[in-house]
């Protein structure tokens, strides 16, 4: 059951309030850099525009609701060729309008009303992408919010938790690469966690949506654990999507796979209350899946970006550069402040960490950071970050 009162506990959505910190004050510096949103700049792959041009009449049929066997296929290709798993692409996958439609279903899809005679927790790293806490508090659940900071290793601990709460946990969010702080859940953390969620018998739901934006290695993913340690596969779902890895944030395409029941559960919510892929553009999701050539192009000029980071950012104090994805994760006294004072002051624009974070016992381990998106072209992004050490640390 949904229970729309419960959104009245959710803060104004992230962006809203960068606008009302930011928006009554002029930019200064000779012009504005906007480092806020998780938009990629990179090229997207060439081919799109011809295979939308070839499949233009597909917008005048409705789509198919789960994914196009083509699409399934080319997802579970990718699967297998990343991850070294192999998943039935009618069963086992399904395609999503974006990742963030995924991740709020599932939620509302998975979660019981009750767990062990109690309401059901929903573990939530802290900070964390908002739409966790949405679908949480939409069904009822209560979020139960760990700290992912330095001292955890920027992920969340579950094992630091009580059996008492373990046992009533429904679903563990885990994202890694993790936005904003970039960790990376290692081989050891999945199999721990799958271990505990296979004790107190809970579901993992890994966000991977920044799996193909790393430095030195690519990031090990949940469904490698599912194979690796031989638990239940209907304990876990993985999403992920093109709007990273291909540069294509406004093709709304992603995917959710794990366990056929889970599978299917979601898409028996999709068939009443869900927005399927048009078919032209699952035309164009099945070609990115296949192509890897734009990846590895788009990921190089990422390697750039964290040297040029790592260059400029250099002895500033508590900056550590980012294992995958491309936020940076800036140590700063109040990040409000900082934001504030580097557009009235320079014309950047970057999003305080408290606002996606939550405070527990009176405390937001978030407060303390600056989140800065790698996203503007490597002049643009070294120009900024020239401008932010100059007003802040020199």
């Amino acid at each position: 059951m949904i229970y729309p009162e419960r959104f009245s506990n959710l803060p104004d959505y992230t962006f809203g309030r960068l606008r009302a910190l930011l928006d009554a004050h002029a930019p200064g510096g000779d012009d504005v850099l906007n480092m806020t949103i998780g938009e990629p700049r990179h090229a997207m792959p060439d081919f799109v525009g011809d295979i939308i041009a070839r499949n233009l009449d597909g917008f005048g049929r409705y789509p198919a609701g789960p994914g196009t066997a083509a699409l399934l296929e080319a997802i579970a290709g990718w699967i297998a060729r990343r991850y070294g798993v192999t998943l039935d692409p009618a069963r086992q996958v399904m395609a999503l309008n974006g990742s963030r439609e995924g991740l709020f279903g599932a939620v509302v899809a998975l979660c019981p009303e009750r767990r062990n005679g109690a309401r059901p927790a929903i573990l939530i790293p802290n900070p964390f992408y908002q739409v966790y806490a949405a679908g949480t508090l939409a069904v009822g659940a209560e979020p139960v919010y760990l700290p992912a900071t330095a001292a955890t290793g920027h992920l969340p601990d579950f094992t630091a938790l009580p059996a008492a709460t373990l046992d009533r946990t429904a679903i563990a969010w885990v994202c890694s690469p993790a936005n904003p702080q970039g960790a990376v859940a290692g081989t050891g953390y999945w199999d721990s966690l799958l271990r505990l969620a296979e004790k107190h018998d809970f579901r993992v739901f890994a966000d991977e949506c920044y799996s193909e934006i790393w430095r030195d290695a690519p990031p090990p993913g949940v469904l490698e654990a599912v194979a690796r340690t031989g638990i239940d596969p209907e304990r876990v779902l993985m999403f992920n999507s093109l709007s990273k890895r291909s540069n294509l944030p406004g093709l709304r395409s992603g995917f959710v796979a794990g366990g056929a029941e889970a599978i299917a559960r979601i898409k028996d919510l999709r068939a009443y209350a869900g927005a399927p892929l048009p078919g032209p553009l699952q035309e164009v999701s099945a070609a990115a899946w296949a192509d890897e050539a734009h990846v590895d192009a788009s990921r190089e000029r990422y390697q750039q970006k964290y040297a040029i980071a790592d260059r400029v950012l250099a002895g500033v104090p508590g900056y550590v550069g980012p294992e995958a994805g491309f936020f940076l994760w800036l140590p700063v006294p109040d990040g409000e402040a900082a934001a504030l004072s580097l557009w009235r002051e320079t014309g950047l624009r970057l999003l305080p960490g408290t606002y996606l974070g939550r405070a527990v016992a009176g405390e937001n381990p978030a407060t303390g950071y600056l989140r800065i998106a790698m996203v503007l072209d490597e002049a643009e992004l070294e120009r900024g970050l020239t401008r932010l050490r100059a007003h802040l640390y020199d």
